[in-house]
C-alpha cells in the first residue's frame, strides 16, 4: 500500500502558506506518497457569519451550528476556501482535485450532540477504496462535512475529521498545520507530548480551549494506529510529537 499523509490546515494558516509548505507537498508527491489535505475555514466562517448577524458560538472549540449557520458554512468552505486551496496547489504545477462528502457517498458521519451544537457531526465512515484510487493521481483537497444516512449535512471540526479520516487511510502521518508553530509552554514549543502531560497543562489551564480539539485530534490518530502525528506551522519543522 502507497504510504498516505493527511494534512489538515486551519482558515487562518491557508491564507499565508510558506513557500516551504508547497515544496514539501511536492517532495512527497515526487516520492510517490498519497496526500490529502484537510481544510477548516473557521476565521472566514466567523466573519461571514458576522457580516449575516448570525450569533458565534463554540464550546471547547466547536462551533454551535444552526441550519443557517450551516449553510454559510458550507459555501465559505467550498466556494471559497476549497478553490483558493486548489487554485495555489495547481499554480505550483502541482496535481490537485477538490472533493467532499458528497462525491461517491465519501464521508458519511452522525450527530456529534444535537441538543449542544447542533447541526454538528462526527465522521463514521469514509469510502476508502474510491479515496485510495482518486489519490493515486491527484492531491485531494478536502472540506471537513460529513452527510448522515439519509443525506443530511453536517458540520464537522476539521481537526477531528482529519484524525479520523488519517485513520481509516491508515495513514503514516498527520500534520495539523495551525498559526502557532506547536503546543506551547512558557512561550517554547513541547516537541514531544503524552496524554499525561497533555492532561495537566489543561487542569492548569497552560493549554487553551481553542487548542484541545487539536490535541485530542492528534492522540486520537496515535492511538488508533497512525505512526507519527505532529502539530505545528511549518510542514519543515517538527513542531509538536504525539506519543
Amino acid at each position: 500500500m502507497e504510504e498516505t499523509i493527511v494534512i489538515k490546515i486551519g482558515g487562518n494558516a491557508s491564507d499565508q502558506l510558506p513557500e516551504t509548505f508547497f515544496a514539501q507537498i511536492k517532495n512527497w508527491w515526487d516520492a510517490g506518497k498519497h496526500v490529502l489535505i484537510i481544510h477548516g475555514g473557521g476565521p472566514q466562517i466567523s466573519k461571514w457569519s458576522e457580516m449575516l448577524h448570525l450569533a458565534v458560538k463554540k464550546i471547547d472549540g466547536i462551533r454551535v451550528t444552526n441550519k443557517t449557520t450551516l449553510d454559510v458554512t458550507k459555501a465559505v468552505l467550498l466556494g471559497m476556501v476549497q478553490p483558493k486551496l486548489c487554485q495555489a496547489l495547481s499554480a505550483k504545477g502541482l496535481p490537485v482535485v477538490g472533493i467532499n462528502a458528497s462525491d461517491n457517498h465519501l464521508i458519511q458521519g452522525e450527530y456529534l450532540d444535537q441538543s449542544t451544537y447542533g447541526e454538528v457531526g462526527k465522521v463514521t465512515g469514509i469510502n476508502k477504496a474510491w479515496l485510495d484510487t482518486e489519490l493515486k493521481n491527484q492531491i485531494g483537497v478536502l472540506a471537513p462535512l460529513a452527510q448522515t444516512a439519509d443525506g443530511h449535512w453536517l458540520n464537522v471540526n476539521a481537526d477531528m475529521a482529519a484524525a479520523t479520516i488519517a485513520v481509516q487511510l491508515e495513514a503514516e502521518s498527520l500534520v495539523l498545520i495551525t498559526d502557532v508553530p506547536g503546543v506551547l509552554k512558557s512561550g517554547k514549543v513541547l516537541p514531544k507530548l503524552t496524554e499525561t502531560v497533555a492532561d495537566d497543562l489543561f487542569k492548569k489551564d497552560i493549554i487553551k480551549s481553542g487548542m484541545m480539539p487539536k490535541i485530542n485530534a492528534s492522540f486520537t490518530a496515535h492511538n488508533n494506529g497512525v505512526d507519527q502525528t505532529f502539530i505545528t506551522n511549518d510542514l519543515c519543522k517538527p513542531g509538536t510529537q504525539f506519543q
